[in-house]
């Protein structure tokens, strides 16, 4: 087997907005002085007129992103997860999700992976925040391919959406003819019969080699990539648990609140069933190596195995 190719998903959402202006003259980028970053800057320097460096004024970013969107334009406003989530949560609840304005929340730099730049910029509640707001859509996706897609998909969405990206570089995972993006759609990775795992984002890859450490211990794992967290694949989250009976939910985000959150409260009303949430446990992050932080709290494969392993 060749190298694992590895591509950051902030990476994937600069190229994609790079292709997707090639074609779409309403397409407006707006960026709050880490255009860098982002990975915005490749549109920047493709359309410059069509790229807005706001400076480091995050709340009123999305002012600016909400009149845009009211004029007809497609903006995609720009920035950290902590920053998009966290700084601006009233400009975006009541700028651009009150009024149900078309505005594409861009936020890079999200979970435990932005490593080294530690705690107070390792956002792990974004998810969380976003799910709040009627009417927002909040997607996850797990490597390049998605993240391409899902920028597309979230273009042609008529309605305010919310895409989280990472710093990390991660591995390719859906490099195959048959994989389709389609929003509130899960895709099914690995067909299986004891136990559900179900991921998103950054964790995705490690769950798929976690399964295989399992199957080796004669543990027949189904996993499960939901890249949309709101709306939630609600049909294929109870289909997965009538067939094992288990479910896992692994992800790069508290357990308060995120898709561990989504998945269980659709389970315990419509389909209930025993589930287990790995992500971060209701503690900040801190600083250090990403792979490192990844490990010591507890989403790369060999802990996901344990995890799951463990779970009777």
């Amino acid at each position: 087997m060749g190298d694992v190719v590895k591509i950051a998903t902030r990476d994937s959402y600069g190229n994609a907005l790079v292709e997707l202006g090639k074609t779409h003259d309403d397409l407006v980028v707006l960026d709050a002085d880490l255009a860098a970053a982002t990975k915005t800057g490749t549109f920047k320097k493709e359309f410059p007129e069509r790229h807005i460096d706001c400076g480091i004024a995050e709340c009123n970013m999305m002012g600016i992103a909400a009149g845009i969107a009211a004029t007809g334009k497609v903006p995609f406003a720009s920035t950290f997860a902590m920053f998009a989530a966290g700084r601006a949560f009233e400009q975006v609840r009541n700028s651009i999700g009150y009024p149900q304005l078309n505005v594409k929340i861009g936020a890079t730099h999200a979970g435990i992976s932005v490593g080294e730049d530690g705690a107070t910029h390792q956002c792990n509640e974004d998810i969380a925040l976003m799910r709040t707001i009627p009417g927002m859509t909040v997607i996850v996706p797990s490597d390049d391919i998605e993240a391409k897609a899902a920028v597309k998909a979230a273009y042609e969405h008529q309605g305010p959406c919310y895409l989280r990206f990472g710093r990390l570089a991660v591995p390719v995972i859906n490099d195959n003819p048959s994989y389709k993006f389609e929003l509130g759609k899960g895709v099914v990775l690995r067909e299986g019969k004891d136990v559900t795992i179900i991921a998103s984002g950054l964790p995705v890859s490690n769950c798929l080699e976690a399964a295989e450490k399992l199957a080796a211990d004669g543990v027949d794992a189904e996993v499960i990539n939901i890249h949309t967290i709101k709306p939630l694949d609600e049909d294929l989250v109870i289909a997965s648990a009538k067939k094992t009976g288990k479910v896992v939910i692994v992800e790069e985000h508290s357990v308060i609140g995120g898709l561990g959150s989504a998945v269980c409260d659709c389970l315990s009303e419509k389909c209930p069933t025993k589930a287990l949430k790995i992500g971060i446990n209701d503690v900040f992050g801190e600083s250090g190596p990403a792979l490192e932080l990844v490990a010591k709290y507890g989403l790369d494969a060999e802990s996901i195995y344990n995890r799951v392993k463990e779970f009777k």
